[in-house]
């Protein structure tokens, strides 16, 4: 699937190289000559620029950076907006199975980890998706991974992966963020590297657990001279997973280092690099039984929901015929690279004061590769004989033979399921740039001057369709149907189990540019009151080239039903081409109540310029959204609390549903409230009880479809009403070191699938617990188990579909994964 437009590609990689260059040049330069007026110092400034000993966590959650003007960062308590924050400890005892699941510790947000590593659907309070993750923008050290959250078959979390360089992670909803950064008006996910310091640190970490995992992980950070600091380390790690797919399911790891230089004034530059090679099996809806009007799933016979996958080494390299000719010509792809990436990021921090004022700039370029090779479902199992009735073309009779393993008859009574192995490659290009500029007026009020800049491309070639019939069983078997009694001839039906081909062909090559430039301004009205207010104007230009396709029988036979009407691109071409701009805004305040409880006020106006998808599909408007939102938080060390009620009004909404024909599209509004939780209790020495949650109303506005097909009032798709995490924990110290044992319930509540609201996703509740050690000797243990009660719960039902998707009690839904567990050893110095 070599994409025909390689050149434009070529000349926005050139060019997102050059401006990563000038950045690092004029950063280099600045910082040459502090380092060189640090250099001429006498030795006693030398030793003040020392950084200061490692914080505990506890100190370092009180200060946060994302969200905020200024890169010496605000106080929690402080801070007009909702925030979560988790350190290296709290991340490892959520067990996150990736980046993106991690997000089940932050209220208001809803995850989908139910198709692996990767290809994540990640919601934010009551925001409107189909999928994917437009409202969560990832960024490492505080600059965009990627400059624009979501594209098709590709969403933030994809480009990052968790290890043991990571420090902690702050994650905002709503609040400044529409005037920060990448703009995104939902979530901000940041997640900060360790740095080295005057004591050298490092670690070895080993891990084992369920489908054979594997994984060995490493850090190491110190000193290397004056003023000179240094951290590196990554991982590597391989799995079958919990649903065997006889290969590993995830195979990769990635390398990260940073070298960081203290200037004079507490000012630092840092340069920091980071290699990723993944593989990640991407899992698709399975059949399972539904009753009770929807609100009860079990696993359909024979196929546990749990574990059950019916790919397998027979399903794993795929050979579809693609191209005209005598033979059709194939593509060949490895279901084992999935929804995997191969990414090289590079990024630059520079904090430094200049007389009165200080410049902070962020940042980075990557370039990458994100394939997504995956097996999609669509229509419901049969037996053999009733997909053979179902699809006989004029004929009177068929049969079935296996494709491989010596072939052999298929009983009639088999149990069959049409797969459809969807390739898409997505070559990615990035550059983005967040310049800041601060100085305070007098000792009450900070101003802050910004610019931003993005320059980001994706070349796709896709393949949708590619129909194949496969046994429904554990690594199920490819099947040939052969039909019998038609006057015309015996027709083929399926071919080396090829049931059709794509229906949907596509070489697209897009670039786009964003130019924002914004203001800040926080004051200090009293020692109980602070208020702050930001403006930012932004502007988007995109152009793109998008192929056509035509239906074409590849090999002129009509009697090869597999190959007849496949989408192939014809050597024609569509430009699109659009420049957008528009103004976003915040203001916002926090108040002493007492000194231990504040609290806030905060309204934003923010937007979403069209993407590459949305302009290729005709989806030429801008949308927006209001959000106002008040908090009270308070913290002792008896007790946290932060507890915020949201309100968000969105117009202009773009849907997008690929369904196994073709691509639907929509616009329409949404209006969301709801409450926020995030609280612990410390009643006695070492005990703690956590909770998280939220309650949402989020319906449709403005969503009339057609005729008799009002949605407008329907819920927001896949975004429960209710979910909450408990946590009880205790932690001990004994002579041999100190450890901790703790437990999660967490309760999911009824969803919908789809817009209509027809497609149920039942609530459904799981169970995890850990135990860690940390020894006095340096060495640490840790154990985790995840579901626990092995519970039967869905994230996503049948997308391919506009109905229920329900017939004869068997339904298509992406189940959680069933009981895991790990257990990892490690040494720290």
């Amino acid at each position: 699937m070599k994409s025909k437009y390689s050149a434009a590609s070529g000349r926005a990689t050139g060019r997102v190289v050059r401006l990563s260059l000038m950045s690092s040049a004029v950063l280099a330069a600045l910082a040459s000559m502090s380092a060189q007026a640090q250099d001429a110092a006498p030795a006693p400034a030398a030793a003040a620029s020392a950084p200061a000993p490692k914080a505990p966590v506890e100190k370092l959650e009180a200060v946060i950076v994302t969200g905020t003007a200024r890169s010496e960062g605000l106080k929690k308590l402080d801070a007009s907006f909702s925030i979560t924050t988790a350190g290296e400890e709290q991340i490892k005892d959520a067990a996150p199975a990736s980046a993106a699941d991690l997000l089940k510790i932050v209220p208001g947000v809803s995850v989908e980890t139910t198709g692996g590593q990767t290809g994540n659907n990640i919601e934010v309070r009551g925001f409107a998706a189909t999928g994917d993750a437009p409202w969560t923008s990832f960024q490492l050290n505080g600059a965009t991974i990627y400059a624009v959250p979501t594209l098709s078959f590709f969403e933030g979390s994809s480009l990052f992966r968790l290890d043991d360089t990571i420090e902690r992670v702050e994650v905002l909803r709503g609040g400044p963020s529409p005037i920060f950064a990448d703009g995104n008006p939902g979530a901000t996910v940041n997640f900060i590297m360790k740095k080295g310091g005057n004591v050298p640190e490092g670690g070895l970490r080993v891990t084992t657990g369920t489908g054979d995992l594997r994984r060995v992980d490493t850090y190491y950070a110190g000193k290397i001279s004056d003023g000179w600091y240094g951290s590196f380390g990554g991982f590597y790690r391989t799995t079958q997973g919990v649903r065997d797919t006889q290969f590993p399911s995830d195979r990769g790891g990635q390398f990260s280092a940073m070298l960081t230089r203290k200037l004079e004034d507490n000012g630092e530059l840092s340069i920091y690099g980071r290699v990723l090679n993944d593989k990640n099996t991407f899992f698709l809806p399975i059949p399972l039984l539904t009753s009770n009007g929807g609100h009860t799933l079990d696993s359909y016979p024979g196929f546990p929901a749990q574990t059950a996958t019916f790919i397998g080494n027979e399903l794993r390299q795929v050979a579809f015929e693609s191209t005209p000719g005598t033979p059709p010509g194939k593509t060949k792809i490895d279901m084992a690279d999935g929804r995997g990436v191969q990414m090289q990021l590079y990024g630059v921090n520079l904090d430094k004061k200049l007389g009165d004022w200080t410049i902070a700039n962020k940042s980075n370029t990557m370039s990458g590769t994100v394939p997504t090779y995956a097996w999609f479902t669509g229509a419901n199992p049969s037996t053999l004989d009733e997909f053979i009735a179902a699809n006989l073309n004029g004929s009177t009779g068929g049969s079935g033979t296996y494709v491989n393993n010596g072939g052999g008859a298929v009983a009639g009574t088999t149990q069959v399921l049409p797969v459809s192995a969807w390739a898409v490659v997505k070559k990615l290009q990035s550059f983005t740039n967040d310049f800041r500029i601060s100085r305070d007026l007098n000792e009450r009020n900070t101003l802050t001057l910004g610019a931003y800049f993005s320059d980001y491309s994706s070349q796709d070639d896709w393949s949708l369709g590619n129909t194949f019939l496969t046994t429904l069983q554990q690594n199920g078997r490819l099947v040939d149907v052969t039909l019998t009694g038609n006057p015309a001839g015996d027709k083929v039906l399926t071919k080396n189990g090829q049931l059709s081909g794509a229906f949907f062909n596509l070489n697209a090559n897009y670039n786009g540019q964003n130019m924002a430039l914004f203001a800040a301004d926080e004051w200090k009205a009293s020692e109980k009151l602070r208020v702050d207010g930001g403006v930012r104007y932004e502007r988007q230009r995109i152009n793109g080239t998008i192929s056509n396709a035509s239906g074409v029988d590849l090999d002129g036979n009509p009697n090869t039903l597999y190959n007849n009407g496949v989408s192939v691109v014809n050597g024609t071409a569509n430009t699109v081409s659009q420049t957008d701009h528009h103004v976003s805004w915040t203001a916002g305040a926090n108040y002493y109540l007492t000194p231990d409880i504040s609290a806030f006020g905060r309204l934003n106006s923010g937007f979403q310029f069209p993407s590459f998808d949305g302009l290729r599909n005709g989806q030429k408007q801008t949308t927006t959204v209001k959000q106002y939102e008040v908090g009270v938080k308070t913290s002792t060390k008896l007790y946290s609390l932060y507890l915020t009620g949201f309100y968000n009004d969105f117009s202009g909404l773009s849907f997008q549903q690929i369904t196994t024909t073709g691509i639907i599209t929509n616009v329409a509004g949404s209006k969301a409230k709801g409450i926020e939780l995030e609280g612990s209790v410390r009643p006695l020495p070492g005990l703690e009880l956590t909770a998280t949650g939220d309650y949402l109303d989020a319906k449709y506005a403005d969503f009339a479809v057609g005729p008799g097909d009002d949605r407008t009032g329907n819920r927001v798709i896949r975004q429960p009403k209710m979910q909450f995490r408990f946590t009880p924990s205790y932690k001990f110290n004994t002579e041999l070191g100190t450890f901790k044992a703790f437990a999660t319930f967490s309760y999911i509540g009824e969803r919908f699938n789809d817009t209509q609201n027809l497609q149920i996703l039942p609530k459904y509740h799981t169970l995890d617990a850990g135990f860690v050690a940390h020894l006095a000797n340096g060495i640490d243990v840790r154990l985790t188990g995840t579901n626990l009660t092995n519970s039967i719960g869905i994230t996503e039902g049948n997308t391919r579909v506009t109905t229920a998707g329900v017939s004869n009690g068997v339904f298509l839904g992406r189940p959680i994964f069933g009981r895991a567990a790990e257990l990892s050893v490690g040494f720290n110095f």
